[in-house]
């Protein structure tokens, strides 16, 4: 309703001012006869009325500037955002003020305008310096279970008021750079999670919201945000496979500590056939761990995962099946890196693992179909 009416009021202030100051140009004397008009007119687009226009308008409408800037501090207690609206409102006025040909527009008024217009910018950007600010300096509580973080919602409600509002702008350079700056500050409080102290799993829930935003992203198409949408991309990746790495030897974790001791050797310079001789990684110690891990065992193992994994995870990004999908690229790939380490360090033990590849496939196979 507000821009409306500001649209409205400014609508009409342009052929009054128009017509008030022609009215003085003629009683004054001031006009320039029809030889001189046009480059009058020319004129007028940079330089200023002469001097007695000017100041006779100003006091005729001494109280337009306040008025304006009194019904600016009503728009803005009226709704937090309504800045946005009167800047658009504002910007377009001017902008079709001066790019119609058909008359030259009053000085005065443009002075006017002009000091109306950075005001409202300035308390667009005072808006935005304030969201920034309540971004960067949220709380998030420790017993948070997962989700979606309320200042990413809330970043969204922005986006899209925002979008709604400029989408029929002449101009968008202010909220480009708003939007810019909003992005880094929900980037900077996710990153932040990291050091919190946080009862659930912090990589989940930075690849959740990372999530979120790339798919958000991805839907309003934001030329100037298309740089932290593919950061977004990036940053989701990087916390799946972290929340991955983090579950990933458990239910082969004597396995896997068994195997990392090995490679260690193998790093610090132990020859590959000469592991087994050391009395830690001999070959009745590979029997003794593989024996804790029957087929029976890991398959219970992962059904225990998928449980943990499955309560972890807030099903509004519904990214279980993506999490379940990559943890088992991760533990095919360690499969096959703990067979390759009982041919190269084990080789004619006879040893194996008590389930294939075959059995691991159907595993998860199993476990999916089943939930």
């Amino acid at each position: 309703f507000s821009e409306q009416m500001l649209e409205k009021v400014l609508k009409e202030l342009q052929p009054l001012c128009t017509a008030e100051q022609e009215f003085i140009e003629k009683f004054f004397l001031l006009n320039q006869d029809a030889a001189d008009l046009e480059v009058l007119k020319v004129s007028m687009r940079t330089l200023s009325f002469p001097e007695p226009t000017t100041r006779l308008l100003s006091q005729i409408f001494s109280s337009l500037e306040p008025e304006l800037r009194s019904f600016l501090d009503v728009c803005n207690k009226v709704h937090p955002f309504s800045c946005l609206q009167v800047l658009v409102t504002l910007n377009d006025s001017v902008f079709e003020m001066w790019s119609s040909s058909s008359s030259f527009p009053s000085s005065f008024l443009n002075t006017v305008l002009g000091n109306i217009l950075l005001l409202a910018k300035s308390s667009f950007n005072k808006c935005i310096g304030t969201l920034c600010k309540e971004i960067e300096e949220v709380k998030v509580s420790s017993k948070v279970r997962g989700g979606i973080l309320p200042f990413v919602i809330r970043f969204e409600e922005f986006v899209n008021f925002s979008e709604e509002v400029f989408r029929a702008a002449q101009r968008r350079g202010e909220l480009d750079k708003a939007l810019v700056r909003l992005a880094g500050s929900i980037f900077s409080s996710i990153n932040s999670l990291s050091s919190a102290n946080l009862k659930t799993n912090t990589d989940m829930i930075m690849m959740e919201n990372f999530h979120h935003i790339h798919c958000f992203l991805c839907q309003k198409k934001i030329d100037c945000l298309e740089g932290k949408k593919r950061e977004a991309k990036q940053r989701y990746s990087q916390h799946l496979e972290k929340y991955v790495i983090k579950y990933l030897g458990q239910p082969l974790e004597k396995l896997n500590n068994f195997f990392e001791g090995v490679k260690a050797r193998v790093a610090q310079g132990v020859k590959e056939e000469e592991v087994s001789f050391h009395l830690a990684y001999s070959k009745q110690e590979l029997r003794k761990v593989i024996e804790k891990y029957s087929g029976k065992e890991v398959k219970r193992a992962l059904e225990t995962l998928y449980r943990k994994i499955h309560k972890d995870l807030s099903p509004e990004e519904n990214l279980l099946p993506v999490v379940w999908h990559a943890m088992e690229q991760v533990f095919i790939r360690q499969y096959r890196e703990f067979e390759d380490l009982i041919q190269r360090c084990y080789a004619g033990s006879g040893i194996s693992m008590d389930f294939t590849m075959e059995d691991l496939l159907s595993y998860f196979n199993s476990i999916t179909l089943s939930n």
